[in-house]
């Protein structure tokens, strides 16, 4: 199982970054009308991929820029994960919900 994993993650990270996103739209809209099928499966499966590349690239980001800003001391203990906060305009980003829209 695990080998099957690390293939996918190695396929996945050799994947654009925006070739995946531009199909998140599409992926999106299929989701959102729920069929009990493998083929509503499978197309959750792949926007849960495109979202997570997007997430790694913006926590690599993150941990790189956090990384060049403060060079790490040997003695220094890593301090926790937390974004980064810029005074750049930011694109907004679409946060799925999985609420029941009952």
């Amino acid at each position: 199982m695990e080998k099957v994993l690390k293939k996918l993650a190695d396929e996945l990270n050799s994947l654009d970054e925006a070739s995946l996103i531009s199909l998140w739209d599409k992926y999106y809209e299929r989701v959102q009308n729920f069929t009990p099928s493998r083929e509503w499966e499978e197309d959750i499966l792949i926007l849960s991929m495109i979202q997570s590349v997007r997430w790694k690239n913006q926590l690599f980001n993150q941990c790189l820029s956090r990384q060049s800003e403060t060079p790490a001391q040997p003695d220094e203990k890593k301090s926790s994960l937390r974004p980064v906060r810029r005074n750049k305009v930011k694109k907004s980003a679409k946060v799925l919900s999985f609420k029941s829209r009952e």
